[in-house]
């Protein structure tokens, strides 16, 4: 089967590419795109997604000439200012003249992310909806309501919850907060971070219930699984993260792994096929 890996974050310590003002503690060890490449042939990932880290911000030039170098293994996901009300034009450029596919939105749970429920969300939405880009939504489980509150008035646009929203299983007010998403056709779940929420060790097995859970509410073509290397390294490497999912998840049939490994990614990052 195809293996395709929809979140990763790339980087390096490169004054060409400086950290944003607002980054206190930038990471002192590079995530390279050939350090990723050595990974993925290890592993038998075909393709990765690369998600704009949080350390540039705005700036997505990293990624950006990262997929120029490497056109044939990676997509990416830029970042725009929220609070920005060029946000919309910004992401434009970011898609149409720089070629990457999508944009991550992280509004956090507290007064910081209000923003979430204001109105420059609207347009955001409408923007990437006509770009045919998705958005990834990191977020708590307290601001799916938010969600559901945008997605009602943008049905047509593909929006992917990052994390399972970092729902834990033993919370299940948080995880009805998720199942409820799934009335909407176009919301996928990256059914990624097993390992931060777990109270166990490998194979993490007490969130498994709730990754069924979302399988069963979703269908696997809505769900997929994802490394989110480097961050995964704090916890487990990088082929634990597929391990868990192709080998560990008993409740995996062969055609569900199709699609949370590799199926689920391509519909939304046309990668070239060939």
């Amino acid at each position: 089967m195809r293996i395709l890996d929809p979140h990763v974050h790339v980087y390096k310590n490169d004054p060409a590419y400086p950290w944003a003002p607002e980054t206190r503690t930038p990471p002192q060890e590079d995530a390279t795109p050939e350090m990723l490449l050595a990974l993925m042939e290890a592993n038998g990932v075909e393709k990765t997604v690369l998600v704009q880290v949080i350390h540039y911000r705005w700036d997505n030039r990293f990624v950006a000439d990262t997929l120029r170098r490497y056109p044939d293994k990676f997509m990416g996901v830029c970042r725009v200012n929220p609070e920005d009300p060029a946000a919309p034009d910004h992401l434009r450029m970011w898609a149409e003249e720089q070629g990457l596919h999508g944009v991550r939105l992280s509004p956090g749970e507290g007064p910081e992310g209000d923003w979430f429920a204001g109105p420059l969300m609207d347009p955001l939405f409408a923007r990437a909806a006509s770009l045919k880009v998705p958005v990834l939504i990191l977020t708590k489980p307290g601001r799916l309501p938010d969600l559901a509150r945008l997605l009602e008035r943008h049905g047509g646009l593909d929006v992917c919850v990052d994390h399972m929203a970092d729902c834990h299983p033993d919370r299940p007010d948080q995880v009805q907060k998720l199942l409820d998403l799934a009335r909407f056709p176009r919301v996928f779940v990256k059914i990624s971070h097993t390992w931060s929420i777990s109270r166990e060790d490998y194979p993490w097995s007490d969130t498994h219930g709730m990754v069924k859970q979302v399988i069963d509410a979703f269908g696997a073509d809505r769900c997929m699984w994802g490394t989110d290397w480097p961050v995964c390294l704090s916890r487990t490497p990088y082929a634990q993260t597929l391990r868990v999912v192709r080998d560990e998840m008993k409740f995996l049939s062969d055609a569900d792994k199709e699609w949370v490994l590799g199926g689920t990614v391509l519909r939304l990052w046309p990668f070239n096929k060939a």
